[in-house]
């Protein structure tokens, strides 16, 4: 299990459009199985919805956005941000 982390409130508001991005590419039907996409970055699925729940557990890393930039064309600019379009 891991432990809670102190986050800045960048961090934490990267965090926030990581999940909103996320979330958006689900309700498009840009991201179809969220299974793969776990796999992808290598993270349990448990994890995922603690983190998305609680954001001072220490499971976020960056690499988590890889894919929405790189297969679903979210806007890295945009997640790091928060200025811009997500897409």
């Amino acid at each position: 299990m891991s432990n809670t982390r102190v986050y800045s409130q960048d961090s934490k508001a990267i965090m926030d459009r990581y999940f909103l991005a996320f979330e958006r590419c689900r309700e498009l039907g840009l991201l179809k199985n969220a299974s793969e996409y776990f796999a992808e970055i290598g993270v349990a699925r448990s994890n995922f919805y603690t983190q998305r729940k609680n954001r001072g557990r220490g499971y976020f890393e960056a690499g988590w956005m890889t894919p929405l930039v790189e297969k679903y064309h979210v806007s890295a600019y945009w997640l790091l941000t928060g200025k811009g379009e997500m897409f």
